[in-house]
């Protein structure tokens, strides 16, 4: 992944922009895109601020973890559950029903293992 470019860079452009120059010009001489010298140009008009926002991290999952507890108890209770099985359960139970990827991602974070059988015993018979 790329690195944010600098304050200072992203500070010139805005500059050129508030001098007169337009941001497709600004982009052109500073040698960025001009999606980019937009954006900045609007971050700095909104929020006086131009430095990068935190990238990257874990987004999305504070939605399944909201119903941590009942997802732990559930899968206690009925260990053989299917990843689908739980989220039709946790779509009966709150109405928010997460694709089986998400539910094998939650138990991954909490550790939670779902082995469905037992380990077998060695077999009897050794190898020569």
């Amino acid at each position: 992944m790329s690195k944010a470019l600098s304050v200072d860079l992203r500070q010139r452009v805005v500059d050129a922009v508030h001098a007169g120059s337009s941001c497709r010009a600004a982009a052109a001489r500073f040698g960025v895109g001009v999606s980019s010298a937009i954006r900045w140009v609007a971050r700095a008009r909104t929020r006086g601020d131009l430095t990068p926002d935190k990238r990257g991290g874990n987004v999305r999952s504070r939605r399944i973890d909201e119903h941590r507890e009942f997802l732990l108890a559930l899968i206690t209770a009925e260990p053989d559950l299917t990843l689908a099985e739980v989220a039709e359960r946790l779509d009966a139970a709150t109405g928010y029903r997460p694709l089986p990827s998400i539910v094998c991602r939650f138990f991954q974070r909490h550790g939670v293992t779902r082995k469905k059988r037992r380990r077998m015993p060695p077999n009897r018979t050794g190898r020569t």
